[in-house]
C-alpha cells in the first residue's frame, strides 16, 4: 500500500466546502494570517455602488438599485507594490482639501510633475506640498494656504520625493 499522494475519492467534493467553490492551498506568512482570514471571511472588501447619483443641489427621488460593487483597493490604488498611506498633519494644504488627520494615498511609481501634490523629505523633514519646477530647474514646494510660504530648494537642501499623492481620505 502506497503512502501519501492523491487517493481517488478522498477528500471533500469540489464546491462543497464553506466557500462553495474549488479552493487552493497557498503559503501565507504567519504575520499576515489574521488579515487574510478576515479578508476571506468577508469575501473581500467590496462595497455596494448604487446606480443613482446623489444631487449636491436640489434633492431628487432616491433610486436604490445596486449598480455594482467596488473594491476600494482597486479603485484607489493603481500600483499596489508602489503605494503606501500616510496621515497628514498641519494646515498648509487646506486649499487642496487636505486637512490634519487625513489619510494620503501615495504612489512612488508616479513621476512628480508640475502641479502634482507630493510627499517629500526636505532636509529630513516630511512635508506634503504641490510640486513646481521652473524653466531654470529651480524646485519649489508650494503650500495651498496663504498663511504658509513656499519652500524654495537650493543646492544646500536635500530633497527626497517619497511619491505623488493620488487620493485623500478624510472624514466629513
Amino acid at each position: 500500500m502506497g503512502r501519501g499522494g492523491i487517493r481517488k475519492g478522498a477528500g471533500r467534493p469540489a464546491g462543497k466546502g464553506p466557500h462553495g467553490e474549488t479552493t487552493k492551498a497557498i503559503r501565507i506568512p504567519l504575520s499576515l494570517l489574521d488579515s487574510v482570514a478576515a479578508f476571506v471571511a468577508k469575501k473581500g472588501y467590496k462595497i455596494p455602488l448604487y446606480s443613482s447619483n446623489v444631487q449636491a443641489g436640489e434633492p431628487s427621488p432616491a433610486d436604490d438599485y445596486i449598480d455594482d460593487v467596488v473594491d476600494l483597493n482597486a479603485y484607489l490604488i493603481r500600483h499596489p507594490a508602489d503605494t503606501f498611506m500616510v496621515r497628514a498633519a498641519g494646515e498648509s494644504m487646506t486649499g487642496a482639501a487636505i486637512y490634519p488627520g487625513d489619510i494620503l494615498i501615495v504612489d512612488r511609481s508616479i513621476k512628480p510633475s508640475n502641479g502634482r501634490i507630493i510627499v517629500a523629505a526636505v532636509d529630513g523633514q516630511l512635508t506634503v506640498k504641490r510640486f513646481d519646477k521652473d524653466k531654470r530647474g529651480i524646485v519649489s514646494l508650494l503650500p495651498e494656504n496663504p498663511q504658509f510660504h513656499p519652500i524654495i530648494l537650493t543646492e544646500g537642501n536635500e530633497l527626497i520625493i517619497w511619491g505623488v499623492v493620488t487620493n485623500v481620505i478624510h472624514q466629513v
